[in-house]
C-alpha cells in the first residue's frame, strides 16, 4: 500500500507538489479567518443542571453583556466623568449606564455599562465605542474590559502567541536541522512540511469554526502539535532516505525503500497519536471534543504530507542530498548506554521508576478551576481591570460569580429556601430575584472563594434538598461541580478507548503482546511526572516567575486532560520510532540483547534530535501569554524530555532486557491475527530487514 502511494508521488511529483501548494494557499489564505471566529468559552457541560439553569434564566430574563470600567484620579461627581457617561448612554447599542460608584478609599470610581441584546458581533463595535469615550476622560487612569472586549483580548492574545512561538522556535529549529543533516536542502524539507502542517491546521480549524465554536486555546495547541509532528515525521523520513542512499544510488528506489520502512513507522506513529487525541471526544465538553477531532485531523494531515509531499520532493530534489556516513551500530554513545543498562536492569528500572513517581506526587494535590484574569498577560486590559478591582473594589473582584438557584415557584414561595441556603456553611448572603410569575432566581454569595470546597459543598447540598418545587443550581461554582463530575464519569471510558486503540496498533506494529503493555505503563510514568512538575510550578508557584507566570493555586481545567492526551500520543510516537529499529534487528537475527543495543544506537541520534526540535517548538509556547498554554507547553516539554532521556534510554532497555526473548512472545492464534492486521511491505532489494518468517519468533 505504501509503495503504491509513494510510487504515485515519485512518478507524478509535480502533481503532488501542486496539490499541496493549493492546500497551503487555502490554509494561509482562507484558513486564517479562524482568528475572527475564536471563543474563550471552555469548561461547559451541555445538558448538565448548571447549563439548564443558565438557559432557564436566559429564557425568562436575558442578561445583557456588560463592560466594566475603573477610573482613578476623579470623583464620582467630576464634570468630565458625568459628561462622558452621558455621551456613552446616548451611543447606539448601549442599554444602560450605572451611576459611578466611588471606592471606599476615594481613589477610584466603578462604572458598569450594559449592552443591548442582539447586537452584531456580540456588540464588539458598540463596546469599543463606549471604551474609547471613557478613555478620553482626563483622569489618572481608565481601564475598560469585560464582555466582548475581553473576548477580543483572548483572541488577540492567541494570535500573538502563535506568531511569537513561531518567530522564536523556527530559527532554532532550522539551526538544529542544519546541525543534524549538514545541508540546507535536507534541513529545509522538515520545515516545509511544518509549514504545510500549519496551513492545514488553519484550514481544518476554519472548517470547524463554520459549524461549532473554536476555542482560543485550540489554535495554539493544534498549531504547536502540527509543527512538532510535521518536523518529527519529516526528520525520520529524510534521515532514513539518506541512509538508504548509501545502498541505492537511484533516488526513486531510495524513496520507495524509505516509504517501506520509515513510512510504515510514520503510519503507525500518526495513528497512535490520532487515537490518543480521539480519546477526547468521549468527554461531554464541546471544547475537548473539538480538540480531539481537530487534533486527530491535524495529525493525519501531517502524516499524509510526510507520506506524499515529502516523497515527491525527495524524488524531485533528493539527488542533491548526500547519503549519511556509515556508522558502526555496535559502537556509539547510545549503544554503550544500552549495554550499561543491560548489566544492571533491575537497579535501573527501580531507580528510574522511583524518580518518576516522586516527580508525580504533586498530582495528588491538583486543583482544577475555570480560571480568572490572572491567566492573561499583565499588559491586557482584562488583567489590569482585575488588578484595579482588587485594589479599589475588593468586594467586586469576583471572577466566579454567585451560586445561581432557579426555583420553579413564585417569589413569595421561596422564603424557606432562602433561609435554608443562608444557613449553609460557606454562604454569606442570598438575594431573591423574580424572573417571571412562576420562576424565581436566588443569588447565593459564597463567603469564601467561589470555587472553593465550601461553595462546592453548598451546591451539592442545595441540589439534594427535598422541596415541593423543582430547583436547578447554576453559576460558575455549579458549572465546575458538573464539569468535575463529567470528568469522573467519562475519564475511565477515555482511558479505555485510548489504551485499547494503542494496544491494537502497537500489536499490529510489533507483533508482540507484552511490548504494547510495557509501552503504556512506562509512558504513564513519564506523563505523571510531567504533570506533577506542572502542578508544582503553576499551582504552587515554585519558579513560576521564570516562565512569566504566577502561582495561581489551581490548574485550568483543560490542562491535565490535554497534557495527558497529547503527551501520551507523543510518548508512543517515540516508542514506535525505537521499536521499529529494534524489531528490524530482531527479525535480522541480532538476538534479544543485541537488537536492543543496535536499535537504540540506530535511533538514538535521530530521536534525540526529533525530541529536541519538538521540545523547542513547545517551549515557544511556554513564553506565550495564556497561563494555560504556558502550562500545557511546559508539561509537553517535560514529557518529551523525560520520554527521550529516561524512558527511551533507561526504562525501555531495562524492561526489554528483563523480558528477553519474551518481548516477542506471541500465541499462535494471535500470530495469525497479526499477519492479517500488520501493515507490511515487500522488502526492497538491499533492505536489511528480512521477512518475519525468516527471523526468530517465539510462538505459543
Amino acid at each position: 500500500m505504501l509503495r503504491r502511494i509513494t510510487g504515485f508521488a515519485v512518478r507524478r511529483p509535480l502533481v503532488v507538489i501542486l496539490a499541496w501548494v493549493a492546500v497551503i494557499a487555502a490554509g494561509f489564505g482562507i484558513g486564517t479567518g479562524v482568528f475572527a471566529n475564536l471563543t474563550s468559552d471552555v469548561g461547559t457541560v451541555p445538558g448538565s443542571e448548571s447549563a439548564r439553569a443558565e438557559q432557564s434564566v436566559d429564557d425568562a430574563a436575558p442578561q445583557p453583556d456588560t463592560i466594566t470600567s475603573v477610573i482613578t484620579g476623579v470623583g464620582a461627581s467630576d464634570p468630565g466623568l458625568t459628561a462622558a457617561l452621558t455621551d456613552v448612554a446616548a451611543l447606539p447599542g448601549i442599554a444602560g449606564v450605572s451611576p459611578p460608584l466611588p471606592s471606599e478609599d476615594g481613589g477610584a470610581v466603578l462604572v458598569e455599562i450594559d449592552l443591548a441584546p442582539g447586537l452584531e458581533d456580540d456588540g464588539e463595535g458598540e463596546a469599543t465605542a463606549a471604551a474609547e469615550r471613557l478613555e478620553a476622560i482626563d483622569a489618572g487612569s481608565v481601564v475598560v474590559a469585560g464582555g466582548p472586549l475581553s473576548e477580543v483580548e483572548f483572541a488577540d492574545t492567541a494570535q500573538e502567541d502563535v506568531a511569537r512561538a513561531e518567530m522564536l522556535s523556527m530559527p532554532v529549529v532550522l539551526i538544529l536541522l542544519l546541525v543534524v543533516f549538514g545541508g540546507l536542502l535536507a534541513a529545509g524539507l522538515p520545515l516545509l512540511i511544518a509549514m504545510v502542517g500549519v496551513g492545514a491546521t488553519f484550514g481544518i480549524l476554519f472548517t470547524f469554526s463554520q459549524v461549532t465554536g473554536v476555542s482560543v486555546y485550540s489554535i495554539q495547541i493544534t498549531t504547536m502539535l502540527a509543527v512538532g509532528l510535521a518536523v518529527d515525521y519529516a526528520l525520520l523520513m529524510v534521515s532514513r532516505f539518506r541512509e538508504e542512499r548509501r545502498t541505492a544510488p537511484d533516488v526513486r528506489e531510495a524513496v520507495l525503500r524509505t516509504s517501506a520502512t520509515a513510512g510504515r513507522t510514520v503510519v503507525f506513529s500518526g495513528l497512535t497519536v490520532a487515537v490518543a487525541l480521539a480519546g477526547l471526544v468521549v468527554f461531554n465538553d464541546p471544547f475537548l471534543r473539538s480538540m480531539g477531532l481537530a487534533g486527530s485531523a491535524v495529525v493525519l494531515a501531517d502524516m499524509a504530507a510526510a507520506l506524499t509531499l515529502l516523497p515527491a520532493l525527495l524524488a524531485k530534489f533528493g539527488h542533491r542530498i548526500k547519503p549519511s556516513p556509515e556508522r558502526d551500530e555496535n559502537d556509539g554513545v547510545f549503544a554503550r548506554v544500552a549495554r550499561g543498562v543491560q548489566r544492571r536492569p533491575v537497579l535501573t528500572l527501580v531507580t528510574t521508576a522511583a524518580a518518576l513517581v516522586t516527580l508525580a506526587v504533586p498530582v495528588a494535590d491538583m486543583h482544577i478551576s475555570q480560571g480568572d484574569p490572572r491567566m492573561l498577560p499583565t499588559s491586557t486590559d482584562t488583567r489590569e481591570l482585575w488588578s484595579q478591582l482588587g485594589t479599589h473594589f475588593p468586594e467586586q473582584a469576583r471572577w466566579a460569580g454567585d451560586i445561581q438557584i432557579v426555583a420553579s415557584a413564585p417569589a413569595a414561595s421561596v422564603d424557606g429556601l432562602r433561609t435554608t441556603v443562608e444557613d449553609l456553611p460557606g454562604i454569606e448572603s442570598v438575594e431573591v430575584v423574580p424572573l417571571s410569575d412562576d420562576l424565581t432566581g436566588l443569588a447565593a454569595t459564597p463567603s469564601g472563594h467561589a470555587e472553593g470546597q465550601a461553595a462546592q459543598d453548598a451546591v451539592t447540598t442545595i441540589r439534594e434538598l427535598d422541596l415541593p418545587y423543582e430547583v436547578q443550581v447554576g453559576g460558575d461554582t455549579a458549572t465546575l461541580v458538573d464539569y468535575q463530575a463529567m470528568l469522573g464519569d467519562r475519564l475511565p471510558w477515555a482511558i479505555a478507548l485510548v489504551a485499547l486503540g494503542t494496544l491494537a496498533l502497537l500489536f499490529a506494529f510489533t507483533g508482540s503482546i507484552l511490548l504494547p503493555i510495557k509501552a503504556i505503563l512506562t509512558n504513564l510514568l513519564s506523563i505523571g511526572a510531567a504533570l506533577g512538575v506542572v502542578v508544582w510550578v503553576f499551582q504552587r508557584g515554585h519558579f513560576a516567575g521564570l516562565v512569566g507566570a504566577d502561582g495561581l493555586g489551581y490548574l485550568h481545567l483543560t490542562v491535565p486532560i490535554l497534557v495527558g492526551a497529547i503527551a501520551f500520543g507523543l510518548s508512543v510516537d517515540y516508542e514506535v520510532f525505537l521499536l521499529s529499529r529494534i524489531r528490524e534487528r530482531w527479525l535480522a537475527g541480532d538476538g534479544a540483547a543485541g537488537s536492543v543495543v543496535a536499535g537504540l544506537q540506530r535511533t538514538g541520534g535521530i530521536v534525540t534530535a526529533a525530541a529536541l526540535i519538538i521540545g523547542v517548538v513547545f517551549a515557544g509556547f511556554v513564553f506565550g501569554g495564556f497561563a494555560p498554554i504556558k502550562a500545557i507547553g511546559l508539561g509537553l516539554v517535560l514529557a518529551i524530555a523525560l520520554d527521550a532521556v529516561v524512558v527511551r534510554m533507561l526504562l525501555v532497555p531495562a524492561t526489554m532486557t528483563l523480558l528477553g526473548s519474551r518481548n516477542w512472545w506471541l500465541p499462535r492464534p494471535l500470530r495469525r491475527l497479526h499477519e492479517r492486521l500488520a501493515l507490511s511491505e515487500s522488502a526492497p532489494a538491499g533492505q536489511d530487514e528480512v521477512p518475519a518468517e525468516r527471523g526468530p519468533a517465539l510462538v505459543g
